[in-house]
């Protein structure tokens, strides 16, 4: 027999129970649908739902809403410290979390915002060396076709066009190899603390994840109005995840701790976006530092003309 688990905010880790326990569970009403729940032999903590066809919850009927289950029933094994549990399924009853264990919590539009600062930079510098590599070689070949050696103009000629084409090849690199690795983040989502997901949980296959940068390019058609979706609308989603079919949520989501998923921004997140709404300030101070001399003069010298 399978033993199964699941976790009830406030109380616990509930099993290990049977199959047909579980159900009995979801008949009565004691979990729900986004419940989180395990078996031996599953990698992870998934909401019940993903186990529908396997326990055949579509085949249960479950309580009207009026229905008042209550909290827990003998025979449940209320159980925070089972020995047939597995090492990742022990979820911590301390700590300063903020969500409860059922629920996810998406990452909102200043913590992806955040992320992008790092991911921007990060993507921005490794360009720039490989575009000051291509001068260099480029020059490099300049100077040898000049001086006569054939085949080199060709190369040089070759390099210069891979430097233009190095952004968005460096981008696509970066952004689909990480979101699809084991974290399922960048580097800027790993420091603000959220990953991405499939829209039902799962870590990305290398193919959605190129899709999902692909479509990033909607956002930038729509004069970047698909990014500030991820504001407002349903679970937190830009244009782009709408389209590959993704998620942005807490790095906790979906993993044997949910209850450690944070709302708020965060420390890490917090401090860049003070650090870049400092340096839009002073760019627009150094800009109206240009500006305003530059007009003052014009309008004497078109006084000083008239």
């Amino acid at each position: 027999m399978t033993d199964w688990y699941y976790h009830l905010p406030g109380q616990g880790r509930v099993g290990p129970l049977g199959a047909d326990d579980v159900r009995e569970a979801y008949r009565e009403g004691r979990v729900q649908r986004d419940t989180l729940a395990w078996h031996v032999g599953a990698r992870d903590w998934l909401p019940l739902d993903r186990f529908s066809d396997s326990l055949s919850l579509d085949e249960i009927a479950t309580p009207s809403p009026a229905y008042a289950a209550p909290a827990a029933v003998a025979g449940d094994a209320l159980d925070r410290t089972s020995p047939y549990a597995p090492p990742r399924a022990e979820l911590s009853e301390t700590g300063d979390y903020h969500a409860a264990a059922g629920e996810v919590v998406y990452a909102g539009f200043w913590k992806r915002l955040a992320a992008l600062m790092i991911d921007s930079l990060v993507v921005t510098v490794a360009y720039y060396v490989l575009l000051i590599v291509a001068v260099i070689a480029f020059s490099i070949g300049l100077s040898d076709a000049l001086s006569g050696s054939p085949g080199s103009a060709g190369a040089a000629q070759l390099i210069g066009v891979v430097a233009v084409f190095a952004y968005p090849i460096v981008s696509a690199l970066y952004y689909v190899s990480l979101e699809s690795s084991a974290t399922q983040a960048t580097l800027g989502k790993m420091a603000v603390g959220i990953k991405v997901t499939d829209d039902a949980g799962r870590r990305m296959s290398r193919g959605r994840a190129l899709g999902r940068w692909a479509s990033h390019l909607l956002c930038y058609l729509t004069i970047y109005i698909g990014y500030f979706m991820a504001g407002f609308t349903d679970r937190k989603r830009g244009l782009h995840d709408m389209v590959a079919g993704t998620l942005v949520v807490d790095r906790w989501a979906y993993t044997a701790h949910p209850d450690r998923q944070r709302r708020g921004l965060g420390t890490v997140a917090l401090v860049l976006l003070i650090l870049g709404g400092l340096a839009v300030v002073a760019y627009a101070g150094i800009l109206l530092a240009v500006a305003i001399p530059a007009y003052q003069e014009y309008v004497r010298r078109a006084v000083g003309g008239g």
